[in-house]
């Protein structure tokens, strides 16, 4: 299979692979620089958009995770590490801790529990100056996510055009001379 102008069947040293994680960068930074040269949201804009307005009026901090949880579900983003788990378990600890729940307005509570966020980030090796990195890696998942759903989609498609009688006479297209940047 022939995609943006590289062989994906052909395994040569990684090559391949490494072409398309090449290709995967330039559609992510196509996908993130496209939008702002528009003056419209990139993904993790929009995400950090969707946090703000669904979680504006939450009262309390447990409803407010869970609101992120839902947000994230939604989004169809994965909790690889984790984290969200750990964070409920550092909301249940502090609301031991002032035993009663926590309400986000209670400025030493909350300040207790970005203590144990920071330590839930320290053991994950999260650092608050790599933000810019992670949202580079959501691009670039999203890219390929995008990349893999149009691979499918033309595999189909040309399946599809392969059992259809009017075209049976036809010869077919070799692939691999195809380059995808063409269409879009």
């Amino acid at each position: 299979m022939c995609l943006m102008g590289f062989d994906l069947d052909v395994e040569q040293s990684g090559l391949a692979i490494m072409n398309f994680d090449v290709e995967i960068i330039k559609v992510s930074r196509l996908n993130y620089a496209t939008p702002l040269r528009a003056d419209l949201f990139s993904e993790s804009q929009r995400i950090q958009y969707t946090i703000q307005t669904r979680t504006q009026g939450i009262p309390d901090a447990r409803t407010y995770l869970l609101t992120l949880k839902e947000i994230r579900i939604r989004r169809g983003l994965t909790d690889d590490l984790g984290a969200e788990a750990m964070m409920m378990d550092a909301l249940e600890k502090v609301e031991k801790e002032i035993k009663k729940p926590l309400m986000r307005n209670d400025k030493e509570g909350m300040a207790l529990l970005m203590a144990e966020f920071d330590k839930i980030n320290k053991k994950l090796g999260i650092q608050r100056e790599d933000l810019p990195k992670y949202e580079e890696l959501l691009e670039h998942k999203i890219a390929k996510a995008q990349l893999e759903e149009l691979k499918k989609d033309a595999l189909e498609a040309m399946e599809t055009q392969k059992k259809r009688e009017e075209f049976k006479d036809e010869e077919t297209v070799d692939v691999k001379s195809l380059d995808i940047r063409n269409f879009l």
